[in-house]
């Protein structure tokens, strides 16, 4: 990823992206919501910066206790109800 570029994440609800987009920005990321359920998080320096996003997105949803998955596809983290 090129600077200039951000990691997108898309919450299934509202209050999903809200505590996400908080959890995000105590790690010192600047996250920023963009629309109803998305966060886009400026790159950093990283070979995939989208994988640090992606294991904080694991810790809030551990830290939240809430039923969600953070699933990775094409630069983009949706974080999505398990599937059965």
């Amino acid at each position: 990823m090129s600077e200039g570029e951000a990691v997108q994440v898309e919450a299934a609800r509202i209050p999903d992206r809200d505590r996400l987009l908080q959890e995000l920005r105590e790690a010192g990321l600047e996250a920023r919501a963009v629309g109803e359920v998305c966060i886009e998080v400026p790159a950093r320096d990283a070979e995939d910066p989208s994988d640090d996003v992606l294991a904080l997105a694991e810790d809030a949803i551990i830290s939240i206790g809430a039923p969600f998955v953070p699933v990775k596809h094409e630069g983009t983290i949706y974080i999505r109800p398990p599937t059965s």
